[in-house]
């Protein structure tokens, strides 16, 4: 993947977040209409609101993971720390976020996208745990069981080509290029219970 590539990648994940985002806030909007007129609790009403958070949520992270990321751009610490605990709120995935302040969109971005990637070597659930220390950033997956994805790592690392993905691995080569046009390499580290990914 180039780095024209990955840009026109980000310029049609925006579009498309962009144009989703402006609906489902409409089902979420007319929602809280309908329990301020006194509609009452449902099991389909409440589906629904599961469901359009869900749909909210989902949209805001890959937002950040996969829409563009301008020169000057900041991400608030907090409001990534919200995005990636709103989208891991089903129990299944806890989310640990260590670092303060404010963050370049491209950091933000890179972030994003190695929670992703360590996100799916824990099939069972676990900890994903975001910290900073001195210029690098980590994101460290434990669990009881980790899913070993040798292959994508080693694509992260730069040792084998990322360019035959499936879909659900698309996260992969986009970090990488962005970690190389940002000019960070990229670290993993696996054990039979944890993985960490850092830059």
């Amino acid at each position: 993947m180039t780095d024209h590539t990955a840009n026109v990648a980000a310029l049609i994940g925006s579009r498309i977040c962009h144009d989703l985002i402006s609906p489902v806030g409409a089902v979420t909007n007319g929602l809280e209409l309908l329990a301020m007129s006194g509609v009452g609790d449902s099991p389909e009403l409440s589906l629904v609101n599961s469901s359009a958070a869900d749909a909210s949520a989902r949209i805001k992270l890959f937002r950040l993971a996969f829409g563009t990321a301008s020169e000057g751009q900041t991400t608030g610490g907090d409001e990534l720390q919200r995005v990636l605990s709103d989208h891991y709120d089903d129990g299944r995935i806890n989310i640990e976020w260590q670092p303060d302040g404010d963050l370049p969109r491209k950091l933000a971005k890179a972030v994003v996208l190695a929670v992703m990637c360590v996100e799916q070597s824990l099939p069972f659930g676990g900890n994903l745990q975001i910290k900073k220390s001195g210029d690098t950033w980590s994101v460290l997956g434990t669990s009881d069981r980790i899913r070993e994805r040798t292959d994508l790592w080693s694509g992260l690392r730069g040792e084998t080509s990322l360019d035959d993905v499936a879909p659900a691995d698309v996260q992969y080569p986009l970090l990488h290029v962005l970690l190389n046009a940002m000019d960070r390499p990229c670290n993993v580290a696996t054990s039979e219970n944890e993985v960490c990914v850092s830059f």
